[in-house]
C-alpha cells in the first residue's frame, strides 16, 4: 500500500510544526520519494537527529507504507532564497 505525497507532507508538518516540506515522487509509483524538510527545530541538531525527527513524524510508516524516502534536512538559514 503506497502513500501519497500529500499524506507524507501532512504527517511531517504535524510532527514538526514549522516545517517547510517539498516532496517529489521520484518514479511516479507512490513508493519512491525525495523530501526536503526545512525547520528551525533542527538548529543545533546533528543530521542524524534531524532525520530521526522526520522519521518520528512519519509515525512508523517508513519501510512499510512508505518504501523509500531520500531525505534532506536543513535549518532555514542554510537554504538559499
Amino acid at each position: 500500500m503506497a502513500m501519497d505525497a500529500a499524506e507524507i507532507e501532512k504527517l511531517i508538518k504535524e510532527g514538526i510544526a514549522d516545517a517547510k516540506v517539498t516532496i517529489e515522487d521520484l518514479r511516479g509509483d507512490g513508493d519512491h520519494y525525495a523530501a526536503m524538510v526545512v525547520s528551525a527545530e533542527f538548529e543545533g541538531k546533528s543530521r542524524v537527529q534531524q532525520h530521526q525527527m522526520v522519521y518520528q513524524a512519519l509515525q512508523g510508516r517508513m519501510g512499510g507504507q512508505l518504501h523509500a524516502l531520500a531525505l534532506q534536512t536543513a535549518v532555514p538559514e542554510a537554504v538559499p532564497e
